[in-house]
């Protein structure tokens, strides 16, 4: 490299999209991202989903900081939310660099920031959820920050309030916390991937659309006009918590799947609830959850459940042991309507040529609903925590990298 006034610095990670088993719905500070209530979530495999982000620094750069997400130029300076993640990492870096003067001056320098989603942006998805982690992690990594992840999970909450679970893997908490300041509101992790490597996650996504009432909006609405909400947040979810991190440890899946669908029912309840209602599921959605019950019902026990996000996209989990009844019913429904059957989690499926479970033992018309309605599935599983990579969206002389085939 040249001198140092030339240098460009840089950093890469990828993060992981999480999908909550107990629902953040709800802010009590919205400029802090503070929620009224805990969550949960299990981390998802990145060898499905992830984001990739670069962060780099130089002199060489325009003063500006810049961030372009999926080959688009953002509004970096109109988005409080990023700003604020990048202000408090810039902080801890200014701490280093006066603690030992011998340590350039990366807190002074321009951010050149550059991500990639390898799934739809703002579709329910927990896009969000994974992009903060990762610009969090790769600018905390270019800047040789020595936070924990807990540590850093308080900044990148500051983002997006889910992303402080993508910055860990496995099964994740988020506690909601009771400081004003929100020091105390950060993610936990409850167990490691490693303790019940066996869950696995398949996606049926029903609409790559952005949705229509944007989360943050929808959570507001939902707070200050939903009667059922006050009860959710105070009596509801502390005794799922407790009852979740319990069916977690003793790796107890139908106790997990009872709490995660009651759960889900119990979120999208408060929002139609909201005046005037909202509606995140829609029939493909309500298709996707008879199909479960009725697959649970024919087994004659629970191998299966359901989640939602704020999104038309329907999450089932399931066990490995369970993949032909679970997902090879699903195959046997979608696979010539739907692509995304092949991957490492598709592995099991590959033989399969009938139904676990009997088709006339389903809903016909759930059936054919979702045949209509489902364009894409995505197979997973529980997965780990942000990677340091060395694959760079920006070029040893700070271009932005257009083309990586």
């Amino acid at each position: 490299m040249a001198d140092s006034d030339c240098t460009i610095y840089r950093a890469s990670t990828t993060a992981p999209v999480n999908i909550a088993v107990i629902k953040y719905w709800g802010k009590r500070n919205a400029t802090l991202n503070l929620p009224t209530n805990s969550s949960l979530s299990v981390t998802l495999s990145q060898r499905s989903l992830r984001t990739l982000t670069t962060a780099s620094c130089s002199a060489t750069y325009p003063a500006a900081d810049s961030l372009t997400l999926n080959g688009k130029p953002q509004d970096i300076q109109s988005s409080k939310r990023t700003i604020a993640c990048l202000s408090n990492l810039r902080s801890l870096r200014r701490a280093l660099e006066e603690a030992d003067p011998s340590l350039p001056k990366l807190s002074t320098l321009p951010l050149r920031i550059v991500s990639e989603n390898n799934f739809p942006t703002a579709a329910g998805l927990a896009s969000s959820a994974a992009g903060f982690a990762a610009l969090v992690r790769a600018v905390a990594d270019l800047y040789r920050l020595p936070q924990s992840p807990r540590d850093i999970s308080r900044i990148a909450r500051q983002g997006s309030g889910s992303a402080c679970r993508s910055v860990m893997g496995g099964y994740v908490a988020w506690r909601a916390g009771t400081l004003a300041d929100g020091s105390d509101s950060l993610a936990e992790e409850v167990a490691p991937a490693s303790h019940w490597p066996e869950m696995r996650a398949m996606i049926l996504v029903v609409s790559a659309e952005k949705k229509d009432v944007p989360s943050t909006d929808g959570m507001q609405t939902t707070v200050a006009t939903s009667s059922l909400f006050a009860t959710r947040a105070a009596s509801v979810v502390p005794e799922r918590m407790a009852a979740m991190e319990a069916a977690i440890r003793n790796k107890d899946f139908p106790a997990f799947a009872e709490i995660t669908m009651r759960d889900s029912n119990s979120f999208h309840a408060t929002c139609l609830d909201s005046w005037p209602p909202i509606f995140y599921m829609n029939d493909i959605s309500r298709a996707a959850i008879r199909l479960v019950h009725d697959i649970n019902c024919a087994v004659g026990r629970t191998v299966c459940a359901y989640t939602f996000d704020a999104g038309p996209n329907a999450v089932i989990y399931y066990l490995e042991k369970d993949s032909e009844l679970v997902a090879g019913t699903f195959k046997a429904i979608l696979s010539s309507s739907a692509d995304g059957w092949d991957g490492p989690f598709g592995e099991p499926l590959k033989n399969i040529t009938s139904p676990g479970v009997s088709l006339d033992k389903l809903d016909s018309r759930a059936v054919d609903i979702l045949k209509e309605g489902v364009s894409r599935v995505i197979l997973t599983g529980v997965g780990e925590g942000p990677v340091s990579v060395d694959e760079h969206l920006v070029s040893e002389t700070g271009e932005i990298v257009t083309d990586r085939s």
